[in-house]
């Protein structure tokens, strides 16, 4: 399967799943090679009609040479010159799914000629996609002030392989696609992360026999949010009426009674990460790039120089994921907590029954919170803001501000996988609480009962809780993404 792209319309969340995750290609159109064509040829009309034109990193030199004006022979040069001197940084690589998003984020900027790249080396980034294996690009050392460093490691190998004419590498290395396809991947993993913290935290609320009331529908109006009114509903379609028996004369804590308000909150951190992504992936953020004139003495049209290379919005929506992280991290400890404690939750102490002889067989719980605490403080680290940083990049000239959005990715995915041991380590918990009370596990969560009951042992076995914990989190995280 491949997928066809012939306009900037038709990269969308969907293909870039089918390539990111799926593995599939991508084909370039024929509406697409003709418009990279007339591209190409509108950069060589407007240098013949006006040779001392000035064009960043094409009649001039780049970064810090900017003000050097180029010989014609000097601009044969520079376009064969390989950026492998660019790829300075080093240290843990970006999983391939989020490497396969960037390259297809790559295509945005070709496809409808705004770049004037050759179509060869844009069929040869394309094409990429059909390898087993890309380059490898470090989440570590971005500190410049676009994404060079970055798409450097990706696009060296093809710029030394290919014969690249005038403008063809900044094509390659400029622009924001690694935002792109890093906003993109955070978006799709933090929708499939929504639907298993909401499938566990149902499963605490019936766990902890919490009182229908704070999933009335009616709140849903009052509170007048779409993501709430979701959170609402999808949390009593999980729960589907509970047992049936009674519950909880009383109000829960404020930890159970806020869940369909956090999930609400996650929810539209999610919604706007899906739109940044979908905005992003349809942006043309080539420096220069190609733009029309209604100046006579410009037939051809004319290349502005751009700030395009910084995408803001992509690190705002990030955080976001960050922040809803952190968040639900501190729900998954309290939940597990106060499950445990029987003085708040009416269940047994501890959830623990002593036989006829006094002993208690299942192993004690109480750990499982503490553990929770670290992944919860973990990820409030994290989720401190992005800004831009306060240090020059490269302390010189030009690039006097770097690039955090390879920050804000590494800091959602690590809040993420915090997030996922928080709610593998609570399942536990809440199917114990059932288990003795002896109360069944909604149906709508079957699923995640079946994968929690193959991987945690009958608590007679007093396992180790830790590597019991870790099992199901990679189990639950299989569900959220492709390893």
């Amino acid at each position: 399967m491949t997928v066809l792209v012939e306009t900037r319309a038709d990269l969308t969340l969907e293909a870039a799943r089918r390539v990111a995750w799926e593995g599939e290609g991508v084909e370039l159109g024929a509406t697409a090679l003709a418009a990279m064509a007339s591209g190409r040829e509108r950069l060589e009309r407007i240098i013949e009609h006006d040779p001392e034109v000035t064009i960043y990193g094409v009649t001039t030199g780049p970064g810090q040479l900017a003000r050097k004006s180029l010989t014609p022979e000097q601009r044969e040069r520079w376009a064969g010159m390989s950026p492998a001197r660019i790829a300075a940084s080093w240290g843990d690589p970006l999983p391939e799914r989020a490497v396969r998003a960037i390259v297809l984020a790559r295509l945005t900027n070709f496809v409808e000629g705004h770049s004037a790249v050759s179509p060869e080396i844009a069929q040869s980034v394309a094409a990429m996609l059909d390898e087993d294996t890309l380059p490898r690009v470090p989440t570590q050392g971005q500190g410049g002030a676009g994404e060079i460093l970055s798409l450097s490691h990706l696009f060296m190998g093809l710029a030394e392989e290919a014969e690249p004419a005038i403008k063809d590498v900044m094509c390659l290395v400029n622009g924001s696609p690694a935002a792109t396809g890093l906003v993109t991947d955070a978006a799709l993993v933090a929708e499939g992360r929504l639907e298993i913290a909401a499938r566990v935290f149902a499963l605490s609320f019936e766990a902890f026999n919490a009182p229908l009331d704070h999933l009335d529908p009616a709140l849903g109006d009052y509170w007048n949010n779409p993501h709430d009114r979701w959170a609402l509903g999808h949390l009593r379609e999980l729960v589907a009426g509970g047992h049936g028996g009674d519950r909880r004369p009383y109000q829960a804590p404020v930890s159970y009674r806020i869940l369909p308000r956090m999930l609400g909150q996650a929810r539209r951190a999610v919604s706007l990460a899906a739109e940044v992504a979908a905005e992003s992936l349809q942006a043309v953020t080539d420096n220069p790039v190609w733009a029309e004139s209604a100046d006579n003495d410009q037939p051809f049209g004319r290349f502005v120089t751009n700030g395009g290379y910084h995408n803001p919005h992509a690190v705002l929506a990030m955080d976001a994921l960050t922040a809803a992280c952190a968040n639900l991290c501190v729900l998954a400890e309290r939940h597990g907590a106060k499950l445990l404690d029987g003085t708040v939750s009416l269940l047994p102490d501890q959830l623990a029954v002593s036989d006829a002889d006094g002993d208690t067989p299942r192993p004690y719980m109480g750990c499982l919170p503490m553990a929770q605490t670290g992944y919860e403080e973990e990820a409030r680290l994290y989720a401190q803001a992005t800004v831009l940083p306060g240090s020059e990049s490269g302390g010189f000239g030009q690039n006097d501000v770097a690039s955090p959005v390879f920050l804000a990715w590494s800091k959602q995915d690590r809040a993420g996988r915090c997030l996922d041991m928080a709610l593998a380590s609570l399942v536990p918990i809440a199917l114990r609480a059932l288990d003795i009370t002896d109360r069944p596990v909604p149906a709508p969560l079957a699923g995640l009962e079946a994968v929690a009951r193959e991987i945690v042992p009958d608590p007679v076995q007093r396992p180790a809780f830790g590597p019991v914990v870790a099992a199901l989190a990679d189990a639950l995280r299989r569900d959220i993404y492709p390893s």
